[in-house]
């Protein structure tokens, strides 16, 4: 999968243009707030989604214009493709190889890419809630089915939680408690078993990225804590079981907070770097490389699932990394397609293969 051109039109601060990337790295170089985030943004929202800073429709029309448009011309599904969006402030309208579609969702069927900002450091540095938003965000690319088990669990775990601040009140409710409990854990088990699955699959390509990275110095471990203490071994039967003896044994806590206390919405995944704890004693340059090293997993699963590699999109990535760890990134990461922002007018020196492009307040020029 390939970008063979970009253009955009009233694009947040960009001046009116049309990029011709390269089919190997290209360099986004500058001073910040000068308009390098927003063209890795433009090329994200061809994914089907939203902006990945999480700006909203209208947000992104330049100031003082009625709408933005853009337009991609790619390579994928062994042809050349052209996309289109377009928004007025009141409408968003796409069109795919000339023919509109009513949904953003259709340019998901066409066009994928894996994007790397700084706020995904925070998958290290933060709380458990962010690894498993990571975790089950790669796994909805992969399984259609994924995101409706999570829904159903999530609107479980509410009624539950609802019923023991109830029982607080009233002790005969007590018995109704089974019931969610026994639906925790049909829907619990399947989304554990996609979880250990997909890590298992991921762990090998992170680590290999990652000795790349470290150039040998360092070895990745990711594994999952699971407060029902079931594993990647158990069948999904089995992780049903752990899961129903775990809502037991939980019972009286969780009379006592008002909320379910163990199960997947409490799990977490455990990142090391040589053996030790990636959070509590990485320095920024190794969470930044774990880090990387996980979304480029991802893109090799994407490339595995669908025989086609995404575009790689790395926003502000290479500060706080070493030159070899630089070099790896600009030159090593092979048969993608990659996109990478940066300050240091240095970096574009390192690059062997590929474009440079200098962005100087919205305007791109090689």
């Amino acid at each position: 999968m390939k970008v063979n051109a970009l253009h955009f039109e009233n694009y947040r601060n960009l001046k009116d243009n049309t990029i011709h990337p390269s089919d190997k790295v290209n360099v986004i170089y500058g001073e910040n707030a000068n308009g390098k985030t927003n063209l890795l943004e433009a090329i994200w929202l061809f994914c089907g989604g939203h902006s990945f800073r999480g700006a909203k429709e209208n947000e992104l029309i330049q100031f003082d214009k009625g709408f933005y448009r853009l337009r991609m011309d790619f390579f994928s599904g062994e042809r050349e493709q052209t996309a289109q969006i377009i928004f007025d402030k009141s409408k968003k309208s796409i069109r795919i190889n000339e023919v509109d579609k009513n949904s953003s969702s259709y340019l998901t069927e066409v066009f994928s890419a894996v994007v790397f900002s700084p706020e995904h450091l925070s998958l290290i540095k933060r709380g458990p809630n962010v690894r498993r938003k990571f975790l089950d965000a790669a796994i909805c690319q992969h399984r259609i089915r994924y995101a409706s088990m999570l829904s159903k669990y999530n609107q479980i775990i509410n009624q539950r939680n609802a019923l023991l601040k109830d029982i607080y009140k009233h002790k005969e409710l007590k018995e109704t408690l089974s019931i969610w409990d026994d639906s925790l854990a049909v829907v619990g088990a399947q989304i554990l078993s996609e979880r250990f699955c997909y890590l298992k699959e991921m762990i090998e390509p992170a680590q290999k990225y990652h000795r790349g990275i470290s150039n040998d110095r360092e070895e990745l471990e990711i594994g999952y804590l699971s407060t029902s203490k079931a594993n990647e071994n158990d069948s999904v039967d089995e992780i049903r079981e752990k899961l129903s003896k775990a809502f037991l044994e939980s019972r009286h806590e969780d009379y006592h907070t008002g909320y379910t206390s163990v199960g997947p919405h409490r799990d977490d995944i455990d990142i090391k770097i040589n053996g030790i704890s990636a959070r509590k004693f990485g320095s920024q340059g190794q969470q930044r490389s774990a880090v990387l090293s996980m979304k480029l997993s991802e893109a090799q699963l994407l490339y595995q699932k669908n025989g086609e590699r995404p575009v790689i999109l790395l926003d502000d990535v290479l500060s706080e990394l070493d030159n070899s760890r630089q070099d790896f990134l600009l030159n090593k990461v092979e048969d993608y397609q990659v996109f990478v922002t940066c300050c240091e007018e240095s970096n574009k020196e390192q690059l062997q293969r590929g474009k440079v492009f200098y962005v100087d307040n919205g305007e791109i020029r090689e």
